[in-house]
């Protein structure tokens, strides 16, 4: 075997696969389901308005996977390019997104501003008080459901070994690699890759790598099937905390954000909402959609995401162990950015360089 994966959400399971891809053979185990953790709890944003800068390499190499998806996967993940649009409701938002805009322009990434009449004429029936937006035309959304089981399956008959449900008892590094006994048998390999997610501090300082990670919730729910007539993803550019919107094609509008996220324990890492928040985040939700003031909310959930203290991921080779990687800790913006993770690190995996820029999410920020 040439590579452990441990975590089997998005980041472990697109690895996998792509080390695949590159003829290396692969274990990936998770304690868990696969994609039963921050994954499914995501809101299933295709976004890259908005990001840290020197993060839009990655979230390009990202968008140019997702728009492959099905025909890598062979399945749809209901990936859509349906746009991404971010309302503006006031002038320091407006000055924040002008701001952006241009700075992203010189990492590849062009956004259009819309006026008041141009909201109004092009989207008619949102943010009636809103000033203007910003318009992503390629970006989009998927399904968090289907993404890490279409690629652990793709991965599997690529010869991948998909060990869910499967307890880490020990992991020892030696001159030979790496020995990980489970609940299912002993494993080695010369290389493990740690992308763990919210647990992946725990992996990370048995090597004497500690990080400054808390694990959180979001607040996510879903209302009842309306007609189907919002394609882009909706958002705002806020001062404070957003909400944010999507409709499905089943018409179930998808939304979260607009309030703050709930601690959760790692140990077990089973995260709860807040019902008392549900009230926060409708006004918002009222205020870009109007139209969902007399609509059900039929469900609520939650899920256990790693925060790190800069709310950059780890990205890289371990700087005390060699063999060692880690890609977790994407601080509740990870899922755009998925597959393109998974993508990079199988190329320096494999041939030990990597074209996307990895430098700023190396762990070795936080050495004391």
């Amino acid at each position: 075997m040439d590579v452990i994966v441990l975590g089997g959400g998005l980041m472990g399971t697109s690895a996998a696969y792509f080390l695949a891809h590159r003829g290396k053979s692969v274990t990936l185990v998770d304690t868990g389901p696969i994609g039963a953790g921050a994954t499914v709890a995501s809101f299933g944003n295709i976004r890259r308005t908005g990001r840290y800068l020197p993060q839009l390499p990655l979230a390009h190499r990202a968008l140019g996977l997702w728009n492959d998806a099905e025909k890598l996967l062979g399945q749809d993940v209901e990936f859509r390019a349906t746009g991404h649009l971010r309302l503006i409701f006031d002038p320091e938002s407006r000055a924040d997104m002008r701001r952006f805009a241009q700075d992203a322009r010189p990492w590849g990434l062009e956004i259009e501003e819309l006026d008041a009449t141009d909201l109004r004429r092009r989207f008619p029936g949102l943010g009636p008080d809103a000033i203007g937006a910003s318009f992503s035309p390629d970006d989009g959304s998927a399904n968090p459901r289907l993404v890490a089981p279409a690629f652990a399956q793709a991965a599997a008959r690529m010869g991948v070994e998909i060990r869910p449900n499967t307890q880490i008892r020990s992991i020892t590094h030696s001159d030979a690699g790496f020995a990980v006994d489970t609940s299912r048998g002993r494993l080695q390999s010369p290389i493990l890759l740690n992308c763990a997610g919210a647990w992946g501090k725990d992996i990370a300082a048995r090597f004497g790598e500690d990080v400054p990670l808390t694990t959180h919730g979001p607040q996510m729910g879903v209302t009842e099937p309306l007609p189907y007539s919002i394609k882009p993803v909706l958002g705002e550019w806020s001062q404070g905390h957003g909400v944010y919107l999507r409709q499905v094609e089943r018409g179930n509008i998808v939304f979260g954000g607009g309030v703050t996220r709930t601690p959760v324990n790692p140990d077990p890492g089973h995260a709860t909402v807040n019902p008392a928040s549900l009230a926060q985040q409708l006004l918002g939700l009222i205020r870009i959609l109007p139209a969902l003031r007399n609509v059900a909310v039929i469900r609520q959930w939650s899920g256990c995401e790693g925060y790190l203290a800069d709310n950059l991921p780890v990205m890289g080779a371990s700087g005390t162990t060699p063999g060692l990687f880690h890609a977790f800790g994407f601080s509740g913006h990870g899922f755009q950015l998925g597959p393109g993770v998974g993508d990079a690190m199988a190329e320096l995996i494999a041939t030990g360089i990597c074209d996307t820029p990895l430098a700023p999410f190396d762990i070795r920020r936080f050495a004391v």
